[in-house]
């Protein structure tokens, strides 16, 4: 777990240091855009409680997980969720279709509204699902979960293309727009 959420973070810290420096954000009125970022690269992982809570509350995991929370065991219980991430195949943010409607909602919210706490908030989840994207496909060399629900096949080409777009719009939306 602990190495996760340093992944998560250090990838946050070196992206918004970069689009600090690039815009020359040094002052407090840009502060909003890092809370953003804090709260938007803690957010996704929020579907995984969706799948212990309401998509798959009986599998053995999930009670093990609801039941550490119940004790206020918060360590214990985000250990085990780590630890058996690989697990949850159907979770909800962490597929490509959904992905693809966040990036429209994420345009959205950095062309018109001003606000550098939704900016920052978008930019750091579109972060976070890029690195779990990349895990994954390090770790199991395919996307597959990520598919699963608009039957798309991917080969192995096809997913490195799919990944290297996902940064570049995340790079247009962080320092263009």
């Amino acid at each position: 777990m602990k190495k996760e959420v340093l992944i998560h973070f250090l990838f946050l810290i070196a992206l918004f240091a970069l689009v600090t420096l690039v815009k020359d954000w040094f002052d407090l009125i840009y502060l909003p855009f890092w809370f953003g970022g804090i709260l938007g690269t803690i957010l996704p992982d929020v579907d995984h409680l969706i799948y212990v809570y309401m998509l798959a509350p009986k599998e053995q995991t999930s009670q093990d997980v609801a039941g550490l929370i119940s004790k206020s065991d918060w360590k214990a219980s985000l250990t085990l969720l780590a630890e058996t991430r690989s697990e949850r195949t159907n979770l909800i943010f962490h597929t490509a279709h959904f992905q693809i409607l966040f990036l429209a909602f994420a345009l959205l919210v950095i062309t018109s509204s001003g606000s550098l706490l939704g900016r920052g908030l978008v930019l750091a989840f579109l972060l976070h699902l890029l690195i779990d994207e990349v895990v994954d496909f390090i770790e199991t060399g395919n996307l597959s979960n990520w598919f699963n629900k608009i039957q798309i096949s991917l080969d192995k080409e096809q997913m490195r293309w799919y990944l290297i777009a996902n940064i570049v719009v995340l790079l247009i939306f962080g320092f263009l727009l």
